[in-house]
């Protein structure tokens, strides 16, 4: 048994709606091209070949927020929940759970979103985006959603955003060879943990749980950078780091970003051993963002199975990693 935590489906009738709200948007002339994304006899038959693999759904890119106006997104976000409730109700054998979208453009209507998928629909936990139209997620205006799940004690998906306008130099007006997605998505979580451990969230909600999509991006190659801050090098000490203190953390960074939990969705061994590495077997979630690869998702979920299988630890933590975990997590 293997419980997929991260991967997408955007289920038909939502794609077709999006044509009509986002006309000329990239993902109309690229999703219809992968069909296990919206197409479920698809899904299911890509997970037929990997034995009796569940996946726990969420929606795809683009986010809620840069669909619509904050009078029209709870309306599509209520529509795409149900849709997912549904698929989970009527295939259990494959779909234990799904995550929520949320209206974040609309902060009280993602509260009580997030209430009713959770206690109506039986949503296992929400997802949002690294930022919301361009503001942090550690802004106060999005604490309540936070101090929701935390009552909730379900976990926050976080999945990165960013696009080919975010350019790669200040000089320039878009991004170019990938750079906003291959290094860009990476960052993009990488800051929005950052400035969420700075803001204190976890010293006022120490059970918070939040899912870092991809291993955490950067986080568990710089652990000597986040051990190390700038300012520590020259007004501070092994022990003491300036920035954490003016932002009146009560911990070593380090400590908070072990707090969060990591998913395997890298599809190559050495990041997933160095990323099991910072997390530890606990914090790591299998996961595969299938199906966005050139193979269906037949490559993403070969290539992320054969990685953890791949890490230098017992079998029991393998289980704990490929399915205990998230069982916890998700309180299956």
């Amino acid at each position: 048994m293997m419980i997929d935590v991260f991967n997408h489906f955007m289920p038909k009738a939502y794609l077709d709606r999006l044509g009509d709200l986002i006309p000329g948007h990239p993902v109309l002339a690229a999703f219809p091209r992968l069909k296990p994304l919206w197409d479920l006899d698809a899904r299911r038959a890509l997970l037929d070949r990997f034995g009796d693999t569940q996946h726990v759904l969420s929606l795809a890119n683009p986010p809620p927020e840069l669909i619509g106006p904050p009078d029209k997104t709870p309306d599509l976000v209520r529509f795409a929940n149900d849709a997912l409730a549904d698929i989970c109700r009527k295939h259990p054998d494959r779909f234990p759970a799904f995550i929520a979208s949320l209206p974040m453009n609309n902060v009280e209507a993602s509260v009580a979103e997030a209430d009713r998928a959770v206690k109506t629909l039986g949503a296992r936990g929400v997802q949002v985006f690294t930022n919301v139209a361009g503001k942090p997620l550690s802004a106060p205006e999005f604490r309540p959603l936070f101090r929701r799940m935390a009552e909730h004690d379900l976990g926050v998906w976080v999945h990165p955003m960013r696009t080919a306008q975010f350019s790669d130099y200040a000089t320039e007006k878009a991004s170019e060879n990938e750079i906003w997605f291959s290094f860009g998505w990476p960052y993009e979580t990488t800051a929005c943990m950052t400035r969420l451990i700075y803001s204190g969230i976890f010293d006022e909600l120490p059970a918070l749980k939040i899912v870092s999509h991809h291993m955490g991006g950067m986080i568990p190659y710089f652990a000597g950078k986040i051990k190390l801050g700038f300012q520590q090098i020259f007004f501070g000490s092994s022990e003491r780091n300036p920035a954490a203190e003016q932002a009146g953390l009560t911990k070593h960074p380090l400590e908070y970003y072990k707090m969060l939990y990591a998913d395997t969705a890298l599809g190559e061994v050495a990041p997933t051993r160095c990323g099991h590495a910072f997390f530890g077997t606990e914090h790591c979630l299998f996961a595969t963002d299938a199906p966005f690869d050139a193979e269906q998702g037949n490559a993403l979920m070969r290539n992320t199975v054969a990685a953890v299988e791949a890490l230098e630890i017992s079998k029991s933590e393998k289980d704990a990693i490929f399915t205990g975990n998230a069982r916890n997590l998700l309180k299956l």
